[in-house]
């Protein structure tokens, strides 16, 4: 074929029109065919004309707009192939670059009127993060699932970690800064709540400090709203904190009356808070327990903001040592405005009766100490440093454990009555404190045979502290031979028991249930608790949480069976009106009401012996199955020998009875008297288990409905073997719940 018909023979040209004939404009795309066509490097001619490819007419075209414009068109396929043709570029490389632009004109890629995609290749495209042009936006992404965090979860874990470092270092200044960079001042309200609900479960300590940052954090960084919200927020919680804070309801309510108090809640609070929430609800409670045992106490304020250790971040018992410490400065040193400035430094104003009290104790001690303490008084007084009342609740004080201090100072009661008058002519004790003094200047002086009672059972007490001998103790009471003085007696241990630690607490609560066999009558049980429901105030002087300590005493006789649940209404009914021992009682009948209270009240002063006691009811329970399904005399007798518990034998009788009732069997009579014999079960012990049976005889006969017929039987048996007391059975008719036994 001649050089002059070009590559392609007259069958192939005719092909190549067929295939291009239809063909739109080449796309202006800089990626268009002609583009490429004109960028492959062209043989000119000999003649040095270059060939005319590729050139462009105009055309009308009307835009998107709707406007008409001129648009470039290129020649047609056919005249462009037929330039290359003859454009002296060689035949492999033309019929290459031709059938490369036919095939991808055939894919159809680009869409209409476009050769579709330029650069595909039959070869897998790959991506080589070594290539100079590599492009991390065209590597291929995949959807990793992830873990949408809530920002107030994120933020109740970061103020727990602030709380935990506030309760470490008692910065306040690091705390507030620290939950002011935290931000979210939206969730504040729970950052409330995280705090107190933290200090409930701890220490007085934390408790305090506490109220302290939220008074410093109040307006400066937590709105009065916001503080609003976040008490709200733990009212609405207070059934769950109940659930693993024993006391949640009091110490809610303390915290409530602390804030309005420290006036970052109005009173107002208080009224709008109990609208909204249930009344058969915890928080209901805590409102009432604020209103009534906290706000409308007498001195409430001192008494709120003291109840934690005061507003100085230190516990009571710190600020007891600091002024111990500080009045034996005084009397080595002579030094009495340093003292002054120390008393001034402690922040305690309301607490400066305690001040009065040890100085004068200091002077009893130290005999050479007495002018230097009396001078240190007379100038605080005269400073207005330590107020006439802080003076004479300071002297009343001391004057009222004068029996105590005797067994440590003999000489304690005569050096107070020299000191008395001195501080009166003198003019730093009120004149009124006389009323108390008789016409020769002396306290007046109680009962001789009340006097020396409560000398010897503080001894007696001491002792069983030390021993943990009952049955030692109930034989010394017997020896005293004053049942009249037995509630005196009571009050006197518990007093003790709650300025001691959670062992002696315990061991006064068993010991009340021994003597309640024993030797107490209820009567006298419940004038003891009167008595010191009726100074409650006075003994919170000394024992900071003395009101829940005495709930808890009170609740305990419940659970142990030496009070009745309607023995509370009887206290409650002699105490006067709006009094603090009338809401002890309420919070004492809210413990009991509470969700597995006998368990919790079993161990609310650490389990101890208040476990043994259950164990004790499980163990005669079963010891007496055993013996009715046919054991032996003797070795049933033995069983409960080796429980180790003679003051709660009384148990034994109870679930003996009741048990004879429901088998319809007899033979537990047998062992009574076996028991009795030996002198195992104590008439006493005896008498005690029969007065639980009739007490509780209208419940008993709603299971077993010839109850009453039983037990009159078994009183009689009773009294012809001389189990009983003599006045048991006058009780039983006076109470005539009885029918009269056939003869």
């Amino acid at each position: 074929m001649a050089s002059t018909e070009g590559f392609l023979t007259e069958e192939q040209r005719e092909t190549l029109k067929i295939a291009t004939q239809n063909a739109e404009v080449l796309s202006s795309s800089p990626k268009s065919p002609t583009s490429l066509l004109s960028e492959h490097y062209l043989k000119v001619p000999a003649g040095g004309k270059a060939p005319n490819v590729g050139i462009a007419v105009r055309h009308v075209r009307r835009s998107h707009s709707g406007k008409l414009v001129r648009v470039k068109k290129e020649k047609p396929y056919g005249d462009g192939f037929r330039d290359l043709e003859h454009s002296g570029m060689e035949r492999g490389e033309f019929l290459i670059l031709v059938g490369r632009l036919l095939r991808l004109k055939l894919d159809g890629a680009g869409g209409k009127g476009t050769w579709g995609k330029l650069l595909d290749t039959d070869v897998e495209s790959h991506i080589d993060r070594n290539d100079p042009n590599y492009d991390s936006g065209e590597e291929p992404y995949q959807l990793v699932g992830a873990t949408i965090s809530d920002p107030l979860d994120d933020y109740k874990k970061a103020v727990a970690s602030i709380i935990e470092e506030y309760f470490s270092t008692g910065d306040v200044e690091v705390a507030a800064s620290d939950l002011r960079e935290l931000g979210s001042s939206e969730y504040h309200p729970y950052f409330i709540k995280r705090l107190v609900s933290m200090a409930m479960d701890r220490h007085d300590k934390e408790k305090e400090m506490a109220s302290v940052l939220l008074s410093a954090l109040y307006a400066d960084v937590i709105s009065p709203d916001q503080i609003r919200d976040g008490f709200v927020i733990l009212l609405e919680s207070a059934d769950d904190l109940a659930v693993d804070i024993l006391d949640a309801v009091d110490i809610l309510a303390l915290f409530v009356a602390r804030a309005v108090v420290d006036d970052i809640l109005p009173p107002a609070f208080l009224t709008r808070a109990k609208k909204t929430l249930p009344a058969a609800s915890k928080g209901f409670q805590v409102i009432q327990t604020a209103e009534k045992s906290y706000l409308s106490a007498p001195h409430h304020a001192e008494l709120v903001e003291r109840r934690w250790g005061g507003s100085t971040h230190i516990t009571v018992e710190e600020v007891k040592k600091k002024i111990a410490d500080l009045l034996r400065e005084y009397v080595e040193s002579g030094d009495a405005f340093e003292a002054c400035r120390c008393i001034r430094e402690l922040g305690v104003s309301f607490f400066h009766h305690e001040v009065v009290k040890r100085a004068l104790v200091l002077a009893m001690e130290i005999r050479t100490a007495e002018p230097l303490i009396l001078k240190l008084l007379k100038e605080a007084a005269e400073e207005g440093l330590i107020s006439s009342s802080q003076m004479a609740k300071g002297f009343a004080r001391l004057e009222e454990s004068l029996d105590d201090l005797a067994l440590d100072i003999p000489s304690a009661r005569n050096l107070f009555q020299s000191i008395v008058p001195v501080a009166i002519s003198e003019g730093w004790l009120d004149a009124s404190f006389m009323k108390s003094l008789g016409e020769d200047g002396r306290v007046q002086q109680e009962d001789e045979k009340v006097k020396r009672y409560k000398e010897e059972v503080v001894t007696i007490i001491h002792e069983y502290f030390l021993s943990d001998d009952i049955p030692e103790l109930i034989r010394s009471l017997e020896d005293l031979g004053a049942p009249e003085f037995n509630p005196i007696f009571l009050k006197k241990v518990i007093t003790l028991a709650m300025d001691r630690k959670n062992r002696e607490k315990e061991m006064a609560s068993v010991l009340l249930s021994a003597l309640h066999i024993e030797i107490f009558s209820t009567e006298d049980i419940v004038n003891g608790f009167v008595m010191l429901l009726e100074s409650a105030e006075d003994t919170a002087l000394d024992i900071l949480d003395a009101s829940n300590e005495l709930a808890l005493f009170l609740a305990r006789a419940v659970i142990d069976d030496v009070l009745a649940p309607l023995n509370l209404e009887e206290i409650s009914s002699k105490l006067p009106p709006n009094c603090s021992g009338s809401e002890t009682v309420r919070v004492a009948r809210s413990l009991i009401a509470a969700r597995h209270a006998g368990e919790r009240l079993l161990r609310c002063w650490g389990g101890g012996t208040g476990w043994a006691v259950e164990d004790a009811k499980d163990k005669i329970m079963k010891l007496l199955e055993e013996y009715e399904s046919g054991g032996v005399v003797s070795e049933a007798c033995q069983c409960i020998r080796d429980l180790g518990m003679p003051f709660f034998n009384h148990e034994v009788v109870k679930k003996a009875l009741v048990m004879a009732m429901e088998k319809k069997n007899d033979r537990m009579l047998d062992l009574l008297q076996e028991c009795f014999s030996e002198g195992l079960i104590t008439t006493n012990q005896m008498t005690k288990g029969f007065t639980r049976i009739k007490d509780g005889l209208d419940d008993l006969a709603l299971d077993i409905p010839n109850a009453k017929e039983k037990f009159t039987f078994y009183v009689e048996y009773a009294r012809k073997k001389g189990w009983l007391l003599p006045a048991f059975g006058s009780s039983v008719a006076d109470a005539s719940p009885l029918p009269a036994v056939a003869t």
